[in-house]
């Protein structure tokens, strides 16, 4: 398992201010070693913890205990490379979680002498590394990680607009804000137009999904009738792995708008359309409408 994110506040790992490994003094390097030693002593007191968000407390303290409790200690005995950004102190070191290694940004604050823990983030951007100006590259991430920060970034924004429409107009009106299945219908329509409507849907579903989206998608059935698309959504792997969600939404409320915009693109399409889930994979299975054209 990785750890992914703490919030949609993506670390930009250490400004231009911070400077790594020779410049910083022995004592922030012990703080390191301190926050160690109290992580494999648990619990990890919660007085420590001075999240960015105070709404953050229990994630953050949620996901150190999950490292603790998966963690290769040996791991830990490495230096991590480190970064003094005024009363901030950011450690950066690869981990493996259930054979699974990513590297890791562990951020703290030094308030009066004392350390405190305030964020984890597995995706950050050395934009320390610019070099003299003027620049117009600026250091990359995969796409893959890319096409993870643009999900959780619109995820945030949806949901938080959700949330707002709920208690101002209620549950309908804001749903029917998140209706975009005809629009959805017709760029599958104009985009795919070698194909039927119907089958084009499907298609460009799959496509959209695979290449513009990222995520791992399977289609398994197609035909003049019926489909059946298996895909792995990172909008559904965001709620797990993400610290910021579920204090905002309940997990039936997030699937439930989940599949209410692809009910909604479905129906304008011809389709009608199942949803069922293992684990993180959601398997739908359309079936086409009888009126549909």
């Amino acid at each position: 398992m990785r750890i992914v994110s703490l919030g949609v506040a993506l670390l930009l790992a250490c400004s231009g201010a911070g400077q790594a490994d020779a410049a910083v003094p022995a004592s922030d390097m012990a703080v390191w070693h301190e926050f160690v030693v109290l992580l494999r002593a648990e619990p990890f007191p919660t007085e420590r913890v001075r999240p960015y968000l105070e709404g953050l407390r229990e994630a953050v303290l949620g996901f150190l205990t999950m490292m603790r409790e998966m963690a290769d200690w040996g791991e830990w005995t490495s230096e991590p490379e480190a970064f003094r950004v005024d009363d901030r102190i950011h450690y950066v070191l690869p981990l493996t979680f259930a054979g699974q290694r990513a590297t890791y940004c562990f951020s703290f604050v030094v308030e009066d002498g004392e350390w405190y823990f305030q964020h984890l983030e597995a995706i950050f951007l050395r934009l320390h590394e610019l070099g003299p100006l003027p620049v117009s590259e600026f250091p990359d991430l995969p796409e893959a990680t890319k096409a993870w920060m643009r999900a959780e970034i619109e995820v945030s924004r949806e949901v938080w607009l959700y949330n707002m429409l709920v208690g101002e107009k209620g549950r309908d009106a804001a749903l029917d804000w998140f209706r975009d299945g005809a629009g959805y219908a017709l760029a599958a329509r104009s985009w795919v137009p070698f194909v039927s409507p119907d089958r084009a849907f499907v298609l460009y579903l799959c496509w959209e999904q695979a290449n513009l989206r990222g995520n791992a998608l399977v289609l398994e059935v197609l035909t003049d009738n019926e489909a059946v698309v298996r895909f792995t959504p990172m909008h559904l792997l965001l709620y797990e792995k993400t610290g910021h969600l579920r204090q905002q939404i309940t997990l039936d409320e997030y699937v439930s708008l989940f599949e209410f915009r692809w009910r909604d693109r479905a129906i304008s399409a011809g389709w009608n359309i199942e949803f069922s889930y293992e684990g993180p994979v959601c398997v739908m299975r359309l079936h086409i409408l009888p009126t549909s054209n």
